[in-house]
């Protein structure tokens, strides 16, 4: 049941969030001097709508999105005699911006809310945290087997302090040098011990003594099962040492937060942009997926693959990812609809950039502003475009049907 109601709220979330997208169009049209015939929330036949002043509002029969109808905003449209001189393509270029970067500005605005909530509520976690350092935080056994199954880890059993203990090995150590070779972080150490064939030794400070502690390593043999259900094993060394890492979730109270938000959102923008730009490279992996491979973690999903990942975050009382996958979608959908692609915010952003770029050249050499940007002939782009975006949507959502994302 709760799992039923977590995809639930996660689809309406989703919804009002492109909702939220095509209020941001409106409200900047309407105070800009533009008119807005429609507004209405969804596709197809009407279910129910309003009139309030020149704009009917509304709700239609598939809850797949929203519009936002302003006069004129291309060349083409036929308008009234009261949309001639108020038609979107013939009003200034800042004021035509102003409208278009509106809707994925309000993706933004939900998304920081949002983490102002997230990060008073739950914490926000760190996505540029700083390497764990080379520290003991404490020295336990080794076990011989390690098994990996839905996210969750198990050990064997083991007994004993391990190698690293018997070596002499301590809370607080801060590990310098692994045989012979200084080391400035964790990372540094873990490749050196999984691949020893003997003993290694560890140079520590210790309350600013240097000792050289030798111990031996022992196997450990590691076995992930997917979720296909295949299993894979590696085998590698191990001598019982826990770091000190530095913690993954940052709490915050009161103003604390805001600051600490304004960090997350820079983060979670560059992780954004990046993702965006590897979009490309996640058709193979996709393609493996649909095809009977495993579908890799980093792949993109679906609205239909978001909303069961935020019923099943929802079922497990996972509140703090639900609202953390909303809001990278909120900063997902703003990027991409800077995209300068028509039929995309950006690609009508480019535009008018171009229009605006190119009526100032003429304006030096004493001539007229040009015509507006004909966008019939930008149809073959736009096709292509659209072609493009739809089949990469029908491979996502097929993967998320066939072969869907398992973080657990």
């Amino acid at each position: 049941m709760s799992f039923a109601i977590g995809v639930t709220l996660f689809a309406v979330a989703l919804l009002l969030s492109v909702a939220w997208h095509e209020c941001g169009h409106m409200w900047a049209a309407q105070a800009t001097g533009m008119k807005v015939r429609r507004y209405f929330v969804g596709f197809g036949p009407t279910i129910w709508s309003t009139r309030r002043g020149e704009t009917e509002y509304g709700l239609k029969a598939i809850p797949l999105g929203g519009f936002c109808d302003i006069a004129g905003m291309t060349p083409h449209e036929e308008l009234t005699a009261d949309e001639q001189d108020r038609a979107m393509y013939k009003q200034k270029a800042w004021k035509r911006l102003v409208v278009l970067f509106a809707g994925p500005a309000q993706n933004f605005i939900l998304g920081f809310v949002l983490i102002i909530i997230v990060g008073l509520t739950f914490g926000l976690p760190d996505l540029s945290p700083p390497p764990t350092p080379a520290k003991v935080a404490e020295t336990q056994c080794v076990s011989s087997t390690i098994t990996i199954a839905d996210g969750e880890q198990t050990n064997s059993p083991c007994t004993g302090g391990g190698p690293a203990a018997a070596a002499g090995l301590r809370p607080g150590d801060e590990i310098v040098a692994i045989n012979g070779t200084p080391v400035g972080k964790a990372a540094d150490l873990t490749p050196v011990i999984r691949e020893s064939t003997g003993p290694v030794v560890l140079t520590v400070d210790r309350a600013g003594e240097r000792l050289d502690l030798t111990m031996t390593p022992e196997p450990v043999t590691v076995t992930a099962k997917r979720a296909d259900g295949t299993t894979e094993s590696v085998s590698y060394n191990m001598v019982g040492i826990a770091y000190d890492a530095p913690p993954a979730i940052k709490d915050f109270s009161g103003l604390d937060v805001i600051p600490g938000a304004f960090v997350f959102t820079g983060d979670l923008i560059k992780e954004t942009w990046n993702a965006l730009l590897s979009l490309p490279t996640k058709i193979g992996a996709l393609w493996t997926a649909v095809t009977g491979g495993e579908r890799a973690l980093d792949t993109p999903v679906s609205v239909y693959g978001a909303s069961v990942l935020g019923g099943q975050a929802v079922e497990r009382g996972l509140w703090d990812m639900f609202w953390m996958l909303l809001i990278s979608i909120n900063f997902f959908l703003g990027l991409f609809n800077l995209v300068p692609l028509l039929p995309l915010d950006g690609g009508h952003m480019a535009i008018v950039g171009y229009e605006k770029g190119r009526d100032t050249v003429r304006r030096w050499f004493g001539r007229a502003p040009g015509a507006a940007v004909d966008y019939y002939k930008l149809l073959p782009i736009t096709y292509a475009a659209v072609v493009v975006m739809a089949g990469f949507m029908v491979l996502t959502l097929t993967a998320d049907i066939i072969n869907p994302i398992n973080p657990w």
